[in-house]
């Protein structure tokens, strides 16, 4: 598999952790663990914990892998994975574009200075507040994705200012690691399905308006795919799709996003999306599938999230208590949880976990890593392999912390979500500060 990351650490680092640890992650004296050149143990006394420990190198080494596998395809950084403004800045400057799906996103993307032509914005429920502030920051592409907002779009906007848009279509193809992610098939909310007509039935109503462009269309598969062979089976598809369009409307559409949904690892050992497989496989297969249908090959355009944020990140927690029951259980409970990261209990989602910031002679133990909310279901890590000796005070971390953890991050017990800092080249600097009491009591406006 090839690595998308920064260079390789030189020849004789054998403290590298490797696999789902940053590329720069290594092992320091006193158990230590260096992640950008910065201790975890010592990002955690400054900054405090929970911590979410972010390697600037890892995000940007990842974007420029996929810009030089890629070099002729249209690559957007999917915000939804994690978007602070720094990554903003990040993706931009390695000539990345930007994939929202909220107001929230958008905005924050343009008031980073992210330039708005190179922002796609997606939603299932775009409210008609948010297709106007995208139409006022001149955002270049909307994805079209149910049938009110053809009409909705074409409302806000004049004819002699086109907006271009795609549409994103349901090829019916199952690909993701849990269901509630599989969005390439039918019966869930997004998209129109090709089977039926759906499909054909928007592309058709979007090709009546003459304020919409239509550029293309689109399809998103599924999230942590790790095989290449769901992308090949949506090039054949949508390929078909789009001689259907020149049959019937006289028109080659010059644009086709495959989504992202590029699966990274959570634990020693696991797949991971072949970056290298998938350029060479996925452009090929384009080709030959329009010399086939006698079609100009539009430009290929994909949407990585979690492949560059996933990896690049640490969630670094302290120990609060540890409880041995008379089953031989053990329970560590930490600073965090569900509130941070929910996708445990969201999909069963596994990671793995390891004690920094001091060394143990002690033997190991299996644990349960929980969480402190007023759930049984908040564990983040089951079955870990952990030094016996754990006690409070100890500081564990998570690798593959970056993606849909503080994007999906809630306020549950009122416990705010934690301080991000972003580690490069031997610095630490605060990039999001730690969420407090007085933040949520603010928003309280009466009584």
């Amino acid at each position: 598999m090839t690595q998308l990351a920064v260079p390789p650490l030189p020849c004789g680092l054998a403290d590298a952790l490797g696999g789902p640890w940053p590329a720069s992650a290594r092992t320091g004296p006193g158990g230590e663990v260096l992640v950008g050149g910065v201790g975890l143990a010592e990002a955690a006394e400054r900054f405090g914990t929970p911590l979410y420990v972010l390697d600037e190198g890892e995000v940007r080494g990842r974007a420029r892998a996929y810009r030089r596998a890629l070099p002729h395809a249209e690559v957007l950084y999917a915000a939804k994975a994690f978007l602070c403004s720094a990554i903003a800045d990040w993706v931009a400057e390695e000539g990345l574009g930007l994939d929202v799906c909220s107001a929230g996103e958008l905005w924050l993307a343009v008031s980073a200075g992210f330039p708005a032509q190179r922002i796609l914005l997606h939603g299932n429920a775009k409210s008609p507040e948010e297709l106007r502030l995208a139409r006022r920051l001149r955002v270049g592409r909307i994805v079209i994705d149910g049938p009110a907002e053809i009409a909705r779009l074409a409302a806000l906007v004049a004819a002699d200012t086109p907006q271009k848009v795609l549409v994103r279509v349901v090829p019916g193809i199952a690909a993701g690691h849990h269901a509630a992610v599989r969005t390439g098939v039918g019966g869930q909310k997004f998209g129109f399905p090709v089977e039926g007509g759906d499909a054909a039935d928007a592309i058709a109503r979007v090709l009546d308006q003459p304020s919409l462009e239509l550029a293309g269309l689109h399809c998103h598969l599924g999230s942590q795919i790790t095989s290449v062979g769901p992308y090949l089976e949506a090039v054949d598809a949508l390929v078909r799709l789009l001689a259907e369009v020149r049959e019937r409307h006289g028109v080659e559409l010059p644009e086709l996003d495959l989504g992202g949904g590029h699966g990274i690892r959570y634990l020693p050992g696991d797949a991971e999306f072949d970056l290298a497989e998938f350029a060479v496989r996925v452009t090929d297969r384009l080709a030959v599938r329009c010399a086939e249908a006698g079609l100009e090959v539009p430009r290929l355009i994909v949407e990585p999230g979690r492949a560059l944020a996933g990896p690049a990140a640490v969630a670094v927690y302290r120990v609060l208590s540890v409880k041995h029951t008379a089953d031989g259980r053990c329970f560590v409970a930490v600073d965090g949880g569900m509130s941070d990261n929910p996708r445990p209990a969201l999909y069963g989602s596994p990671y793995s976990v390891r004690l920094v910031g001091r060394r143990s002679d002690a033997g190991s133990a299996r644990v349960d890593v929980v969480g402190r909310h007023c759930e049984a279901g908040d564990v983040l890590v089951r079955d870990a392999v952990l030094p016996a000796d754990l006690r409070p005070g100890d500081l564990l971390a998570v690798p593959a912390a970056g993606a849909y953890q503080l994007s999906m991050a809630s306020g549950y017990n009122l416990v705010g979500r934690p301080a991000v800092a972003a580690v490069r080249d031997g610095r630490a600097r605060l990039l999001i500060r730690r969420e407090t009491v007085e933040d949520f009591r603010l928003r309280e406006v009466g009584r």
